[in-house]
């Protein structure tokens, strides 16, 4: 791929797969490429605008720019300086999360906020200002950026810090603010890269919400929900809480036999007896292990799927929907409730489907996602009008509990539930960069 005249290709796509367009793609080697680059991207699409494009782990279309020019940052991937004493790391915006890790770990240091893969850029994490299992204790990624690079369409490279009305637009901004080139980020210590991990059954969805209340001094929480139980028995899982061990070394290992889906799953693979049959081994699994600390790697505690590449085939050619919620307290428990049983009563979701509770941590940016409450995060198979047609009574609960979607797993939210749920939207506008755009953009907050 060229940085002067870019390609043309419509091979790619978000990872949810229900969208294919022709981009026309940059893909800039080197920093002082990048101006270059930029400024032959926004004339090649004048009427489309420019996106920067990471590793394409964002869901819908808030990653794609249809019609328009995108410009690939993962050859940007470099370190700038590292200071052990303050625990500030600065990188190039296309360094992955995972070749981050590889680095600091054995080095004692860790991601203060990692989402549920490492496959992602650090200018993705800023765009998204991505969460994870330390959200309670740790608030979302941005909170730890002290400072980053942008750069504009019109030549301008800003240094923000934290303060900065830009800044606070740029995290969680969906890239739109400008090209972000560089992030430097505060570090976690760690004493040993060994995770010490418990799990614990629940059988209804009132046990989650003991579980995660008295689970507030765990580092790490997350939990697995088995989206087709009802009656009694609604809301079961399995309740994970981990935190680092003490001891055990500093190791960055890479899973010695990574799986790959070697195609696209035929469509009727997923389904309510095969999801129905998954769900109860799983929890099985779970009883079993229920109650007991054990000492697990830190690669598939934070990473389950990522022990499976193009794991997303498993949906088929169609692609699908990854819909991710989140309700404020008062909320919560109707809302979660009202969720599960439209969700089981339709007979779909998926195999990995995640409960959590946010804490009280204000996010940094003015589009950021996570607020204090409950999330609930599954993928559906796109089967057109029925797949459709669940998401929608999703959406009405959603709204009606004052709470809001995820942009980054985002393919089809309404332009109205975006705006009642971000309702910064239009102050964030001001900061925008008048030559970026993406699809997510045009479909949610233009006419």
């Amino acid at each position: 791929m060229s940085t002067a005249r870019g390609l043309e290709t419509s091979a790619l796509t978000s990872w949810g797969r229900t969208l294919r367009a022709p981009q026309l793609v940059f893909a800039p080697s080197w920093r002082d490429e990048l101006p270059g680059a930029l400024r032959a991207a926004v004339a090649a699409r004048p009427g489309h605008g420019v996106l920067p494009m990471g590793l394409r782990r964002s869901y819908g279309d808030s990653g794609l720019n249809p019609e328009g020019a995108v410009l690939l940052t993962p050859a940007l991937d470099r370190t700038i300086a590292f200071d052990p004493a303050t625990r500030l790391l600065r990188a190039e915006a296309g360094l992955s999360l995972a070749a981050l890790l590889a680095w600091i770990v054995p080095r004692g240091f860790f991601l203060p906020v990692t989402p549920g893969t490492r496959h992602v850029t650090l200018g993705g994490a800023v765009a998204n200002d991505v969460h994870g299992k330390n959200h309670h204790g740790a608030g979302t990624f941005g909170r730890w950026v002290r400072a980053l690079g942008l750069l504009r369409s019109d030549g301008t490279a800003l240094e923000l810090r934290p303060g900065d009305p830009l800044l606070a637009a740029t995290i969680g901004g969906l890239g739109l603010t400008g090209l972000v080139t560089w992030v430097e980020l505060e570090l976690l210590p760690i004493a040993s890269s060994v995770m010490q991990v418990e799990d614990e059954v629940f059988e209804d969805l009132d046990g989650f919400f003991r579980l995660a209340e008295a689970s507030a001094g765990w580092d790490y929480t997350v939990a697995w929900v088995d989206c087709l139980a009802k009656g009694a028995a609604l809301g079961r899982g399995i309740f994970s809480r981990g935190r680092h061990a003490a001891a055990g070394g500093l190791r960055a290992v890479e899973p010695p036999g990574l799986l790959r889906m070697p195609m696209d799953a035929p469509g009727f693979a997923l389904n309510r007896l095969t999801l129905g049959a998954f769900n109860a081994l799983y929890l099985a699994m779970g009883r079993r292990r229920s109650g007991r600390v054990r000492q697990v790697p830190y690669l598939p505690f934070f990473y389950p799927l990522d022990g499976i590449a193009q794991w997303n085939r498993l949906y088929g050619r169609r692609g699908f929907f990854q819909y991710q919620s989140v309700v404020p307290p008062a909320a919560q428990r109707e809302a979660t409730r009202a969720m599960l049983t439209a969700i089981a009563q339709a007979g779909e979701g998926s195999f990995l489907a995640v409960l959590k509770t946010f804490g009280p941590l204000p996010s940094p940016g003015l589009l950021s996602f996570p607020m204090e409450g409950t999330t609930l995060a599954l993928d559906f198979a796109n089967r057109g009008a029925p797949t459709l047609a669940l998401l929608a009574r999703l959406d009405a609960i959603v709204r009606e509990a004052g709470g809001r979607l995820y942009p980054a797993k985002d393919g089809r939210m309404p332009a109205a539930m975006f705006r009642a749920g971000y309702p910064a939207w239009e102050g964030f506008q001001e900061h925008m960069d008048p030559h970026f755009s993406s699809a997510f953009w045009r479909r949610v907050a233009q006419p």
